[in-house]
C-alpha cells in the first residue's frame, strides 16, 4: 500500500529546505535589526478565536475539529489572532510598544492552485500599544527591507480606511461593512447596486467611486476635495513624510480596503513581480482587535508575508558550503571515526557507513560534490599524517591533521 502526502501539502527535498532556510535566516536577521522579537504559539487554537475575528462564514476555510474533550478546536488559518490572544493572555503588563515577529505554517481548506497551498507558511510582524504615524512608517518600511533584503521587486500601495469610513459615516455600520466587503473585493458592481437598492444620494456615491479609483504617488490633495483635510489625513501625511525619510517606494491607493472592522487606518499591500494573477506577497495595517478578545482598546499595526509566494520569486540561494569525506580501509576506519569526529568541529564532514571499499568511498565523495577528502591510511597513521585532497584543484598532500584544519579553516 502506499501513502501519498495530503492534498495540499508539500514534501521540501533537502535542497529546497536549504534553500528555504537560508531565506528564513535573511528575513529573521533583517527584523531582529529592527529590533523585533520571534514569538511562537500553538499550532492549534478554540474555535473561538477565529470566528470572533473574521466571522462564523470563515469555518468553511478551516481544518476545525472536536476534541476528546469535546471542545471545538481548528489548526490555525492566520496568526495575527494568535498574537492577541497570546498578548491577552500573557503580555499586558509588558512595556509598549511591543515589537513581535513570527515565522509559522498555516492551514486553510481550500482548493489548492498555483500559489495556494493547504499547508503554507507566513512571515509576519505585529506592532502593539502604539497607533502613533511613526508605528505605521516604521511596520511598513520594515516590510519594504523585508522583501529587499531577499531579492523580491514589487509595487507597495498603501491607503487609509478612515477616509473611506467618513465619507460613509451617515450610513448604518452594517452598510458601511458590505460596502467595505465588495471594495475590498472590488466589486464596483455589486457596490452601485447596493448604494442603489440603499437609496444613497448621487454626490455620495460619486465621491465614493471617485475616492476608490484614486491612485498615485500626489493624489492626496483630491482626496482633500472628497472628505476635507480629516484628523486621519493629517496623521497619514506625517506617515507618508516619514516613509519618505526612510526611502520606501510606495504609491496612494485608496481603493485599497479590508472586510472587516476592525481595521481602523492605514493599510498596504505589495505585488510581487513575476507571480501572475496571484501576486500580493505581503498585507498589513493599523487595526484595533484586542479588545475583541478580552483585552483593552490597545492599538496594533501589522502585516505578514506570503513566504511561500515569496519562494517561487526569490533569486537567493544559500552560500556554497565547504564538505569533507573520510575515506578508509577496515583496519583504519576506527582511527577516521575519531579523525572525523575533530573535523566536524570545522566543517560538515561524512565517513562510509555502507562498508563501501576504498574506491566506492571516492566515487560517493565525487558524487555529492564533496570539497575535500581525507585518507586514512594505515602508512599515513604511521607517520602521524594523513592524505588530503582538494577536489576542487586534484591537488593531493601528506599532512597532519593541524595542518588540514588549518586548510579547511582558510588559517
Amino acid at each position: 500500500m502506499t501513502v501519498n502526502r495530503p492534498r495540499g501539502t508539500r514534501d521540501f527535498l533537502p535542497a529546497d529546505t536549504a534553500r528555504r532556510r537560508y531565506v528564513e535566516s535573511v528575513m529573521r536577521n533583517v527584523v531582529r535589526n529592527w529590533g523585533y522579537s520571534e514569538i511562537i504559539t500553538p499550532t492549534f487554537e478554540h474555535l473561538d478565536l477565529f470566528t470572533l475575528k473574521s466571522g462564523e462564514g470563515i469555518i468553511g476555510e478551516l481544518y476545525n475539529f472536536t476534541d476528546k474533550g469535546g471542545r471545538e478546536m481548528t489548526l490555525r488559518p492566520e496568526l495575527t489572532a494568535p498574537v492577541m490572544r497570546l498578548y491577552v493572555n500573557e503580555l499586558q503588563p509588558f512595556p509598549k510598544p511591543l515589537k513581535l515577529f513570527y515565522f509559522e505554517n498555516c492551514f486553510r481548506y481550500e482548493r489548492p492552485q498555483k500559489g495556494r497551498f493547504r499547508e503554507f507558511w507566513q512571515f509576519g510582524v505585529e506592532l502593539i500599544g502604539s497607533g502613533k504615524p511613526d508605528s505605521d512608517a516604521e511596520v511598513i518600511a520594515l516590510a519594504s527591507a523585508l522583501l529587499k533584503a531577499v531579492g523580491i521587486k514589487g509595487d507597495m500601495k498603501l491607503g487609509n480606511l478612515a477616509v473611506i469610513r467618513t465619507l460613509l459615516k451617515g450610513l448604518e455600520p452594517e452598510i458601511v461593512s458590505k460596502v467595505m466587503r465588495l471594495v475590498d473585493k472590488k466589486e464596483y458592481a455589486g457596490l452601485e447596486a447596493l448604494l442603489d437598492e440603499i437609496g444613497v444620494e448621487e454626490q455620495l456615491k460619486s465621491d465614493l467611486f471617485r475616492l476608490i479609483h484614486l491612485e498615485g504617488r500626489y493624489i492626496l490633495p483630491e482626496v482633500k476635495e472628497i472628505v476635507g483635510n480629516i484628523p486621519e489625513l493629517v496623521s497619514f501625511e506625517k506617515t507618508l513624510k516619514l516613509l519618505d525619510a526612510y526611502g520606501v517606494n510606495y504609491s496612494l491607493d485608496f481603493g485599497i480596503a479590508r472586510g472587516l472592522d476592525y481595521y481602523t487606518g492605514m493599510v498596504f499591500e505589495v505585488y510581487a513581480e513575476g507571480l501572475g494573477a496571484q501576486k500580493q506577497v505581503c498585507g498589513g495595517g493599523s487595526y484595533q482587535l484586542i479588545q475583541l478578545f478580552g483585552g483593552g482598546d490597545v492599538p496594533s499595526t501589522g502585516f505578514g508575508i506570503g513566504f511561500d509566494r515569496i519562494m517561487e520569486i526569490c533569486p537567493l540561494v544559500p552560500p556554497a558550503q565547504k564538505s569533507l569525506v573520510m575515506v578508509s580501509k577496515p583496519d583504519t576506519h576506527i582511527e577516521a571515526v575519531k579523525i572525523a569526529n575533530e573535523l566536524r568541529k570545522y566543517l560538515p564532514v561524512q565517513i562510509d557507513l555502507m562498508e563501501r571499499n576504498f574506491k566506492a568511498q571516492l566515487t560517493y565523495a565525487n558524487t555529492i560534490n564533496a570539497s575535500y577528502v581525507v585518507i586514512v591510511g594505515e602508512k599515513e597513521l604511521e607517520a602521524g599524517k594523513l592524505t588530503f585532497r582538494d577536489m576542487v584543484s586534484g591537488e593531493q598532500e601528506l599532512l597532519t591533521l593541524e595542518e588540514v584544519i588549518r586548510k579547511v579553516t582558510g588559517q
